[in-house]
C-alpha cells in the first residue's frame, strides 16, 4: 500500500500521529521520546515513523508548511492508512496578550485560506478543533501543572507581505496565535472524522520584533510532545 505522498506499508501507521511541520523535527521527536521506532517513510524526505509511547503504538510525521502541504499528508493518512487522530505540534507568531514560549490549544483557527471554503460550497466553515481532544489535552496540561492558554488563532497562507492591517484585525477579535496549517488541518478532520488539534508554541511575537532563540524552540517542541504524548492515555 503506498500513496503518490507517503510510501508505507499496510498497518506502518498508528491510528494517532503527531504532525510537526519539520521532518527532521519528526525524527527528532521519534528517536527521542517513542521506543522502537521505525521508520515508514522518506518519499520527499517527508520522514515518518512509528514507535512505542508507554506501550501504546503511536506515529510522528513531517507535514510540510502550509495548508496544501499538510492537507495532502493528512488525507492520506485518513483515508489510506485509517488514521483518526492528528496532534499537530508546531510553532506559532503570537499576538497580543501572549508572551515568547507560551502554549496555545488552538480551539479555533480562521484563515484567508480558501481551501476549507472550497470544499464547503463557498460558505465560511466554522474550523474547530475535536472537543474531546482538546479536552484531554486541557486535563493532562492541569494534573502536569503544564501553563496552556485555550486560544483562537489564524491560519494565513501569506508568509510574507499579507494583509498589512491583519494584525490589527485579529486584535479585535481576540486572535492571539498565527500558523499556516490548522485551520485546513480541523477542515479536513471535520470531513473526514479524524480527531484534530494543534499545539502550538509562540516563537515569534508580530508586534514587539520578539524571537525565541533555537535553543527554547527546541525546549518548547519537547514539551509539546511530552504533552501531546501524555495526553493520549485519556483517549478511547
Amino acid at each position: 500500500m503506498s500513496t503518490p505522498h507517503i510510501d508505507a506499508a499496510p498497518g506502518a501507521i498508528a491510528d494517532t500521529v503527531l504532525f510537526p511541520g519539520d521532518p527532521l523535527r519528526a525524527r527528532h521527536i521519534a528517536h527521542t521520546f517513542l521506543d522502537d521506532a521505525v521508520e515508514f517513510n522518506a518519499r520527499r524526505n517527508m520522514l515518518g515513523y512509528t514507535g512505542q509511547w508507554r506501550g501504546r503504538r503511536v506515529s510522528v510525521m513531517g507535514s510540510g508548511m502550509g495548508i496544501p502541504s499538510s492537507a495532502i499528508y493528512a488525507t492520506e493518512l485518513a483515508r489510506v492508512y485509517g488514521v483518526r487522530r492528528i496532534l499537530r505540534i508546531g510553532t506559532c507568531g503570537g499576538v497580543g496578550d501572549v508572551a515568547l514560549g507560551d502554549l496555545l490549544l488552538a480551539q479555533s483557527a480562521s484563515s484567508d485560506s480558501r481551501f476549507n471554503r472550497l470544499h464547503f460550497g463557498d460558505h465560511d466553515l466554522a474550523a474547530c478543533a475535536d472537543f474531546a481532544l482538546l479536552k484531554a489535552v486541557v486535563d493532562t496540561a492541569a494534573r502536569r501543572q503544564v501553563p496552556v492558554r485555550v486560544a483562537h488563532v489564524f491560519s494565513t497562507d501569506c508568509f510574507y507581505d499579507g494583509d498589512p492591517e491583519l494584525v490589527a484585525r485579529l486584535r479585535r477579535h481576540r486572535i492571539v496565535g498565527i500558523d499556516m496549517e490548522s485551520s485546513g488541518l480541523y477542515g479536513l478532520g471535520m470531513r473526514e472524522g479524524v480527531q484534530c488539534l494543534s499545539l502550538l508554541t509562540v516563537s515569534d511575537h508580530l508586534e514587539r520584533g520578539e524571537h525565541m532563540p533555537a535553543a527554547e524552540r527546541e525546549q518548547g517542541l519537547a514539551r509539546m510532545a511530552t504533552l501531546a504524548l501524555d495526553s493520549l492515555e485519556g483517549c478511547a
